[in-house]
């Protein structure tokens, strides 16, 4: 978007942005950007909170007025505690994992995990007609071995997108495992959690979650400064690295 500003400006029209990665606004100069701290596909903050909403967009249309651009102001307005969406009252997980057998590997550790997931993500599938899992073409059990094989050893891991920099390989892959879980988790019947319930199940009580942090472990060891851009800054959203402390 900061670099369709910048065309736009240089046509004689203002415009302003609302940014989620603040690092990559700045790097691009946008003409005008709004920071703001809330996940990304939420650049408003609360679903179906109308006034909430309004309040960012007036914040960040107040911007059109400034002529001292490039420029980033920060909106620090939280998104209220406890906000959950309007489907439900609560939310539990969607299924429960058994501890592993004490022999199991981390492959057949993650797959039973997906297993179980599998009835709520279809479930998902039917009643959406869409799905945004796929940018890999691979199957969620490919996925699987990639992400197990990644964490235990690294860019030795054999890709299953050989046509690919390891970077991006591995980077659809992630995209598709969470893509899978968050899915499944919101298929549930009655589900009401917010965004913030959904990944504190995913990256603290689940297989795929300690496995890519694995993989991030793994990565940050590596000289593929690409790589370690994605475990960084684009991998674990930054209310779960927050709570993970990292």
């Amino acid at each position: 978007m900061s670099a369709i500003g910048h065309y736009l400006e240089a046509a004689g029209l203002p415009t302003v942005q609302v940014s989620l990665i603040r690092e990559h606004t700045a790097s691009m100069k946008s003409p005008r950007a709004l920071w703001v701290p809330y996940e990304l596909g939420r650049p408003l903050g609360v679903p179906g909170d109308a006034a909430f909403q309004k309040r960012v967009l007036r914040a960040a249309l107040s911007l059109l007025d400034r002529t001292d651009g490039p420029l980033i102001v920060d909106h620090d307005e939280e998104v209220p505690t406890g906000t959950v969406s309007a489907e439900g009252d609560g939310w539990t997980c969607p299924v429960s994992f058994p501890a592993p057998a004490g022999e199991e590997t981390a492959t057949a550790s993650l797959k039973r995990e997906i297993g179980g997931l599998k009835p709520w993500y279809e479930l998902g599938l039917e009643r959406r007609g869409r799905t945004t899992m796929g940018v890999s073409g691979l199957s969620i059990e490919a996925v699987a071995d990639y992400v197990a094989a990644f964490a235990e050893q690294g860019l030795d891991a054999l890709s299953p997108l050989p046509d690919l920099p390891v970077s991006e390989a591995f980077k659809r892959a992630n995209d598709d495992l969470q893509a899978f879980y968050q899915e499944a988790a919101t298929a549930q019947p009655g589900h009401g959690g917010g965004h913030a319930d959904v990944l504190d199940w995913f990256w603290g009580q689940t297989e795929a979650g300690k496995q890519l942090l694995a993989c991030r472990d793994k990565a940050r060891e590596t000289d593929d400064k690409r790589l370690r851009f994605i475990v960084n800054g684009l991998m674990v959203p930054r209310l779960a690295a927050a709570q993970l402390g990292i």
